[in-house]
């Protein structure tokens, strides 16, 4: 999620666009002259980058925590470093599969000429990375825009902007800048970045900043990926096991301190399930984390306007009848460290602000429901969101919503693993994203699928070429009728 707390300035933005269309050109000039790079200097690509993050591992871990005010070392290794070295091993390991021409079935008509899908990338691709996994959402995407031939542009957040100087440092260590550049800077550098004439532009962020975004793009037609976010719903089934189900539930939601695009958002509880999920849920997170304001595995909210931001919402919940229930050593003042506890709003009505936007902080609010089709229509009637998890063990609930509701990717009795297959297509659906990445979905995304027929040197297409005759006549009241 990406927020943008200044107005860009017009001097400021004409002399970053300058810059950035000088690295456009040399890029595109150098894709020009090179073409599509071989299997192997795409191997080589991609193992440059997994060498930076093992030599930069600590650097990154470091910033990533200065950045927030504290962020959990625990939980950048395994959500930033863990899980993008995981991506980076499969896209060396399938790229040259994934680079082969597929053959495609040709109607016998047409027969004995041949089908090929060939992939060829596009050229240039600007990225434009959030705040919230700095690291993982900006290397990620490129090396799979590396895996499939292309040159990046990168535009990393302005509200990390020590991660944001280590991934220009790291890259620029390791590429010239006309194969990857990185471009910092704040909303005017931004705006510019997003005007400018790339092959492709790949966006993770708030549906907000994504509306101007693909707004800038279209006006070059340049196509767009966005990977967004809104409320994932939490639906606990009317034979789940709270004691399986809120471990996975408490944690998701606080991994990060709820600043994940796939995070919990809301919980829809059975009626007769509430008290038991409050309890389990508290219970959990006290056991996650014993204490909170010096705890250095509890992370920071990232700046003073989203800590105000989500204060705001659970003011406007209290003000309007909700019951908030706060989970934290109550002997702990966790306002001076930027931190909120484990809040769950229960009560919640429609006309909160809670329940109209996304969280993105460590606040859950819990409805109820009494029965699946209620708890699915009240899903359906609400934008589509990037995840939705449900726990329960009946086969035919779980299908039922598995095909009853559209969300971008569906977790089973789990939360946020999802995310970590590299063979799962990831991304969102209508206001939470178009576009997917991940594996061959992530290939495919930066690459144009050129469409090859190969025609035998001996074959009947003369029949279908004037002057038409007998032969063609018959052959056309065989295929439509008279």
């Amino acid at each position: 999620m990406a927020v943008v707390e200044e107005q860009p300035n017009a001097t400021t933005t004409e002399s970053a666009s300058e810059d950035m269309f000088s690295i456009l050109d040399k890029q595109r000039a150098a894709f020009l002259k090179e073409g599509a790079p071989s299997l192997a200097h795409r191997q080589q690509a991609i193992e440059k980058i997994h060498r930076l993050m093992i030599e930069y591992k600590d650097q990154m871990v470091q910033a990533i925590s200065d950045d927030f005010g504290n962020r959990s070392f625990h939980e950048t290794l395994m959500a930033e470093i863990f899980i993008t070295l995981n991506a980076i091993k499969h896209n060396k390991k399938m790229v040259s599969k994934w680079m082969k021409p597929r053959s495609v079935p040709i109607a016998m008509d047409f027969k004995p000429g041949k089908g090929k899908v060939h992939y060829q990338p596009l050229g240039i691709v600007g990225i434009i990375s959030p705040w919230n996994y700095p690291l993982q959402l900006a290397i990620v995407p490129v090396v799979q825009a590396l895996a499939a031939g292309n040159r990046v542009m990168l535009k990393p957040s302005e509200h990390t902007p020590k991660t944001s100087e280590l991934l220009n440092t790291m890259l620029s260590d390791a590429f010239s800048n006309d194969e990857v550049a990185v471009i910092t800077g704040g909303p005017a550098e931004g705006a510019a970045f997003s005007g400018l004439e790339f092959d492709h532009l790949f966006y993770t962020g708030s549906t907000k900043v994504g509306r101007l975004v693909m707004q800038a793009a279209a006006k070059n037609l340049v196509p767009v990926t966005l990977e967004l976010g809104g409320k994932s719903p939490c639906l606990v089934g009317e034979d789940c096991d709270l004691d399986r189900a809120t471990p996975s539930i408490t944690s998701g939601k606080l991994l990060n301190a709820g600043q994940t695009c796939v995070a919990p958002d809301y919980a829809l509880v059975p009626e007769g399930k509430l008290d038991g999920f409050v309890e389990g849920i508290q219970r959990e997170a006290m056991k996650l984390y014993p204490t909170m304001a010096d705890n250095q595995q509890y992370t920071s909210i990232i700046n003073n306007g989203h800590y105000e931001r989500i204060k705001g919402l659970i003011e406007d919940a209290k003000e309007k009848g909700a019951e908030v229930v706060e989970v934290y050593p109550k002997d702990e003042d966790l306002a001076a460290n930027r931190k909120i506890p484990l809040t769950l709003v229960l009560k919640v009505t429609e006309d909160m602000e809670i329940m109209k936007e996304e969280i993105f902080g460590p606040v859950m609010p819990v409805m109820t429901y009494s029965g699946l089709d209620e708890a699915m229509k009240y899903i359906n009637e609400h934008p589509r969101p990037l995840a939705l998890y449900y726990f329960g063990n009946d086969t035919g609930q779980r299908d039922k919503v598995i095909e009853g509701t559209t969300a971008g990717g569906v977790c089973i009795n789990e939360t946020l693993f999802h995310l970590a297959q590299e063979e799962l297509p990831f991304g969102g659906v209508g206001p939470s994203g178009s576009g997917s990445y991940h594996g061959i979905a992530g290939f495919k995304t930066f690459s144009h699928e050129k469409s090859v027929f190969y025609q035998s040197k001996f074959n009947l297409t003369g029949i279908f070429r004037a002057p038409y005759g007998k032969v063609f006549n018959t052959i056309i009241k065989m295929k439509i009728g008279k």
